[in-house]
């Protein structure tokens, strides 16, 4: 009876929860998971919108009933090769996509770039004369401009982290710096083969909202550890574990009503907004649930991994 009480005593110190007791179990779980996603990221590869790939992209919506087999097949005797075309939102609205021609100079380009254009809204008239046709917006991106955007998109993402980590070293101290780092790397890696998974494309506007979870993220993890620096001062006869333990139970409610705020505006838009504004929402909604995760397993967990590699001077 006395172990018990004493048992209860010492687990009311630090927090309701022994997150550290359970870093094994999920720390296990987290590499398994970017390991899964790496893989599956180069195994069925990144399919890029018409931003980072180049191309012309045609939103065309119609006022009555229209399948995506019939707008196919008709935008198909146009004879432009491989063109795709993708339902958008909600109801009779589609998303035609093509590569067009290349001439021998930029003016020819353009000039077959535009004969195609013109090609396909006629014969998109001409077979749905009768359906209320109606052309939202056509947008098209050079081959050369879509890959110095899908490079300069991929290198703002790296710059961003290494940052971050000169940031953390600075304001906090180095041992903290790579569990940032490596959770803000766990959050994307794994919503970005979540958001492959379900067939989504990546564009401009995504790589946007991959940003925007690392700023997130980044958020709640600096939190933790700020209250893991202050509570070190308070407990200095304690161990680490016992002082991330505390330190993520005092922010627990905080991370879960900031990130549930957070969640819930997001699957809003998701749930209501589609169209693009859909996908960066979806996007968000992933990232915030593993971002408020890896902060509380991946990040501050990080710290006692450091000490036991002897990376990081242990507290005295």
């Amino acid at each position: 009876m006395a172990n018990k009480n004493i048992s209860n005593t010492n687990t009311e110190s630090y927090g309701r929860f022994d997150f550290v007791g359970k870093v094994g179990i999920f720390g296990g779980i987290s590499v398994a998971l970017v390991l899964i996603s790496l893989f599956y990221i180069a195994f069925k590869g990144i399919t890029y919108g018409i931003d980072f790939k180049g191309g012309t992209e045609i939103q065309v919506k119609f006022e009555k009933p229209v399948t995506i087999d019939h707008v196919r097949s008709a935008v198909g005797r146009v004879g432009l090769g491989d063109v795709g075309v993708q339902s958008f939102g909600e109801g009779n609205e589609y998303i035609v996509r093509f590569q067009g021609e290349k001439g021998a100079t930029d003016k020819e380009t353009n000039d077959l770039l535009n004969k195609s254009i013109a090609e396909v809204k006629m014969h998109l008239t001409n077979e749905f004369k009768d359906s209320g046709i109606d052309f939202r917006r056509t947008d098209t991106v050079g081959p050369q401009v879509g890959a110095e955007l899908k490079r300069n998109g991929f290198l703002a993402v790296f710059y961003c982290l290494l940052i971050i980590l000169i940031y953390v070293g600075l304001r906090f101290d180095y041992k903290f710096a790579p569990g940032a780092v490596i959770c803000l790397a766990h959050d994307v890696v794994i919503t970005l083969a979540i958001f492959i998974f379900v067939g989504k494309e990546v564009n401009v506007p995504i790589l946007a909202a991959m940003l925007t979870l690392i700023g997130f993220s980044l958020n709640d993890t600096i939190v933790v550890f700020d209250r893991i620096r202050e509570t070190e001062h308070m407990y200095k006869d304690k161990g680490s574990a016992f002082v991330i333990n505390k330190s993520i139970n005092d922010m627990f409610v905080r991370t879960v009503i900031t990130s549930g705020t957070t969640f819930v505006s997001s699957l809003c838009l998701f749930i209501f907004a589609g169209g693009i504004v859909s996908d960066i929402a979806f996007a968000i909604c992933i990232g915030i649930f593993f971002g408020t995760y890896s902060s509380i397993y991946v990040a501050a967990p990080a710290i006692l991994v450091m000490e036991k590699l002897n990376l990081s001077p242990k507290r005295a």
